[in-house]
């Protein structure tokens, strides 16, 4: 995996703060993947039922908690069915959030919680547009919601019920792949960011930063001499396999899979232990001066 974004495997089999491996921080911050080959998100008897797509409702990817409310999105069935099946999303919450701050103690007091999701679809198959195409190569950015350099930590467990791992690619580490497109990519036009949230597509002000990060993201997306030829590797996540990531910073593609848990966390990047590792420090130091 010379070139290709590190994957690293941990013993872990808890939860709990008892688990063997933490101080990661520098790991993670370096742009690896921390992978847990034993470590699985157990249900409970009365929860197998929900490894079945006909609990989503059809409309979204995925079925998702919106915190800080717990709001639940894109299911279906009976009032007592989506009680039950919330409460398994929010012990995934609850867990994954303790793991993470055994992991990582240095963001303790800044990590901020996002939306908990269930993906109880098969990621093959699924139409998409090429930008929203998570088949291909990409780090995430998001055209309608800017990050401002805020961190993207996601972690992810496989709990699929018939042996079927899930398949990822992962690419070439962040500065590579920033270093490959920048000299490209032209300023925004002036006044966009500021029409682009008064016109409600943006919730909020486009920064330099999410302009820079949007175009890595799309002409990734869109490049298909790079998507096949460029530096990478597959990655297979059995089930039972948890795995942790900055998904800001680690080039990744969802070839194939169906049913897996996923935590998306926030940080700010000034409360890394390194924040010039960060994609906003590293840009910075790449273009010779701060984002605006």
């Amino acid at each position: 995996m010379s070139g290709v974004t590190t994957v690293r495997d941990f013993p872990d089999r808890s939860w709990a703060e008892d688990g063997p491996t933490r101080g990661a921080e520098a790991l993670i911050e370096a742009g690896e993947v921390l992978r847990f080959p034993y470590l699985a998100f157990a249900l409970i008897e009365s929860e197998l039922r929900f490894r079945d797509p006909r609990w989503a409702d059809g409309k979204a990817k995925n079925i998702s908690l919106r915190w800080p409310g717990g709001d639940m999105r894109g299911a279906a069935g009976d009032s007592r069915d989506l009680a039950a099946l919330k409460a398994m999303i929010t012990r995934y919450a609850e867990q994954s959030e303790a793991f993470a701050l055994r992991l990582f103690p240095h963001y303790r007091g800044h990590l901020r919680r996002g939306n908990t999701s269930f993906r109880p679809l098969d990621v093959a198959g699924r139409e998409a547009s090429w930008r929203k195409d998570d088949t291909r190569l990409h780090v995430d950015a998001f055209p309608s919601n800017p990050m401002h350099g805020t961190r993207l930590l996601r972690v992810f467990c496989n709990v699929n019920p018939a042996g079927r791992p899930r398949e990822w690619r992962v690419g070439e580490p962040f500065e590579a792949h920033a270093k490959r497109y920048l000299p490209a990519i032209k300023r925004a036009l002036p006044g966009s960011a500021w029409l682009l949230e008064h016109a409600g597509i943006t919730k909020r002000r486009r920064t330099e930063y999410d302009h820079l990060m949007l175009q890595l993201h799309d002409r990734a997306k869109a490049d298909a001499a790079f998507q096949k030829t460029s530096p990478q590797a597959r990655v297979d996540f059995a089930p039972g396999t948890t795995w942790v990531v900055f998904s800001d910073q680690v080039l990744h593609a969802a070839m194939g899979g169906q049913h897996m848990m996923e935590q998306t966390f926030y940080l700010d990047a000034a409360h890394q232990q390194r924040p010039e590792s960060s994609p906003r420090g590293t840009l910075e130091r790449l273009l010779g001066r701060e984002l605006r």
